[in-house]
């Protein structure tokens, strides 16, 4: 059955389905939420919750990175940021949380991230989240990609991810600037890579293909996105993570068992997001806003993308997220408040009892009912 519609005599559209109009329902077998397991494995590495935490200097400094490790995450460093640009990152992230103008916190974000990308730094904030014992994870747009992995590797990374708006496996650059080639890349780089975002079936068997670990679902920008606004461009996550899961099986099927994880990425606000994620087919999740509202995120209370502050054309904007909760009660509970924005993992585990799955890939197929508003 056929799910295009015609909006007009010359134009037809897919209809696509967002979090807020599909809901998971149970089975006839519930079970104790201290009997379900939400870790997961990508590559050789195994983490107890399946939360990302998104590479944006508002959520992920090295030592939110060590705190969400710990905690059973991952977290992952952008190293495009004020991390990487600047000696002591903290000071300027305080000044910034003291500007209340919009107009007056974006020029002066210019200006800060104007400053060149030192690879010493790469090299010595990779080096604290290592010395801590977690699992460490850093993120290039692709464009920086090929300038700074040597880097990135020798300091010594276990997870490169390459994060942009859209990521594609063929890229037409201008003439002179060599693109890059995604699978001579990963072919060569000794460390797993996930790669993203992607919102289409053929757009994630692609980069599927380049031999990426993983492939991020959305355009990550969440709450601190304009891209809608400004490019037209969207991407509602319940269909778009429901076709990347659908390329996931082709390709299993493709490379003779060869399994891609699929991370949704942006537009995850709430635990029923991240709930509903996962029952498209998400293996886990990329999450901004939720955790920038930690009460020891670096953005203090504030939330931005490296879109907010694009020389040319912005694509986001800074946001008051407000603080909740230290991070451990944002991802472990208890929560104090209602509305799904701490204790993440507590009803992820409650929704997979209530439908009656131990693990999260079983999960993936639990029922999903459309609801029209």
């Amino acid at each position: 059955m056929s799910n295009e519609i015609e909006i007009g005599r010359g134009k037809r559209a897919r209809r696509v389905y967002t979090f807020d109009e599909i809901g998971i329902v149970p089975t006839r077998r519930t079970r104790d939420p201290e009997l379900v397991s939400t870790a997961w494995t990508i590559d050789a590495f195994q983490f107890d919750i399946p939360v990302l935490g998104a590479p944006m200097d508002s959520v992920m400094s090295p030592a939110a990175a060590i705190a969400l490790g710990q905690l059973g995450g991952l977290g992952v460093l952008n190293l495009e940021g004020l991390w990487t640009r600047h000696e002591n990152p903290e000071s300027l992230l305080e000044e910034l949380a003291g500007i209340d103008d919009d107009i007056a916190a974006v020029a002066r974000m210019r200006e800060l991230y104007a400053a060149p990308i030192r690879a010493e730094l790469i090299t010595e904030r990779l080096s604290e989240i290592r010395e801590a014992g977690v699992t460490v994870a850093g993120a290039l747009s692709p464009h920086r990609t090929a300038q700074f992995t040597e880097t990135v590797v020798n300091a010594g990374v276990d997870l490169f991810v390459i994060r942009g708006n859209t990521v594609s496996a063929e890229h037409v650059s201008q003439e002179g600037r060599e693109p890059l080639n995604l699978k001579e890349f990963i072919y060569e780089l000794d460390v797993p890579v996930i790669v993203g975002g992607a919102a289409t079936y053929q757009s994630a068997l692609h980069l599927m293909r380049t031999g990426a670990a993983g492939v991020l679902v959305g355009f990550g920008g969440g709450a601190s996105s304009t891209t809608r606004a400004t490019l037209g461009i969207r991407a509602p996550m319940a269909s778009a993570i429901a076709d990347v899961a659908g390329a996931r099986s082709d390709y299993l099927d493709e490379s003779g068992g060869r399994y891609v994880h699929v991370i949704a990425d942006g537009g995850l606000g709430t635990s029923g997001d991240l709930i509903k994620a996962i029952a498209c087919g998400a293996d886990a999740v990329m999450l901004g806003t939720a955790l920038a509202k930690a009460s020891e995120a670096p953005g203090r209370g504030w939330h931005w993308g490296q879109e907010a502050h694009h020389e040319d054309l912005p694509r986001g904007r800074r946001v008051q997220v407000g603080s909740v909760a230290p991070l451990a009660e944002i991802v472990n509970g208890p929560a104090n408040v209602a509305d799904g924005s701490a204790n993440l993992i507590g009803a992820l585990r409650r929704a997979m009892a209530t439908t009656g799955y131990s693990e999260l890939k079983e999960f993936q197929r639990v029922g999903v009912v459309y609801a029209e508003r």
